[in-house]
């Protein structure tokens, strides 16, 4: 079995973080595992040159199988230490004000699946498949997916995928919105270093107080989170109003420049 140091690779381009999960044969997640996808989201959170992270498995059947069923049998516990971002490293680590991007290169299972909800953007190639099927094994899917799934698909279909664990394959989750776009397996990574290109490009404080707001109004009636931001609670949306990045944006669009970004 793969140790855990050598199961997260980590590697930085420019603003990108890629996170490749690569513990074969099903990219599992064990408590140790966890704990180290949650050493390298903490290190991307924390690192004021990093924009955007990209989460990905190595291989081309899995992205993960979720919680590692085999050590589950030899002993570990339902409720281990999965570290501070919670199972997988993200679907805990509330706060974090940077775009996370999962590139979806095969299976998406359990708390595979749960990892993939748990970021902003997902890319999935065209032989990806989704499923949670935790209650068939005697638990359900609680690093996430009974919370997060029905806040993205129609109830019914949550519930059918959460109820029975039928899968869910990369056409299906496009016309239903859970994917950004379902791609050939080829141009996976290709089309997500695209898409952390182009958000990399946009203001930091920007992207940071677009994160904020969302994540504190996503259950708020329009005139209730129009009140909310309008509080003065909202620290960085506050920061970016009265930010340099916010005078160097209409300043490079009427010089017909690009804009230089200094997240201050």
């Amino acid at each position: 079995m793969t140790d855990a140091a050598e199961a997260v690779r980590a590697e930085r381009s420019g603003g990108v973080l890629e996170i490749t999960l690569d513990r074969p044969k099903a990219n599992a997640i064990d408590s140790a595992t966890s704990c180290k996808l949650a050493e390298a989201f903490l290190a991307f959170r924390d690192d004021p040159e990093l924009r955007v992270a990209i989460v990905t498995g190595a291989g081309e059947r899995f992205f993960s199988a979720g919680w590692d069923l085999k050590a589950a049998a030899g002993g570990e516990a339902v409720d281990a230490d999965h570290g501070p971002g919670g199972f997988a490293g993200l679907t805990e680590l509330f706060g974090l004000d940077k775009p996370v991007i999962a590139a979806v290169n095969g299976l998406a299972v359990g708390g595979g699946f749960e990892l993939a909800l748990a970021c902003d953007l997902v890319v999935a190639a065209d032989h990806a498949q989704f499923s949670l099927p935790e209650t068939t094994l005697g638990i359900i899917p609680d690093a996430g997916g009974a919370f997060r799934l029905p806040r993205r698909l129609p109830r019914v279909i949550a519930m059918e995928m959460m109820l029975t664990g039928r899968s869910m394959d990369s056409e299906e989750a496009a016309r239903w919105g859970l994917v950004n776009s379902s791609v050939p397996a080829e141009t996976l990574m290709d089309e997500a270093r695209r898409l952390a290109q182009r958000v990399a490009s946009a203001a930091p404080l920007a992207i940071s107080a677009l994160k904020e707001i969302t994540a504190a109004t996503e259950n708020l009636g329009v005139e209730e989170a129009y009140a909310y931001i309008r509080s003065g609670s909202m620290r960085t949306y506050e920061s970016m109003l009265v930010s340099e990045d916010a005078r160097e944006g209409p300043r490079a669009f009427a010089e017909g420049r690009k804009p230089t970004w200094r997240g201050l």
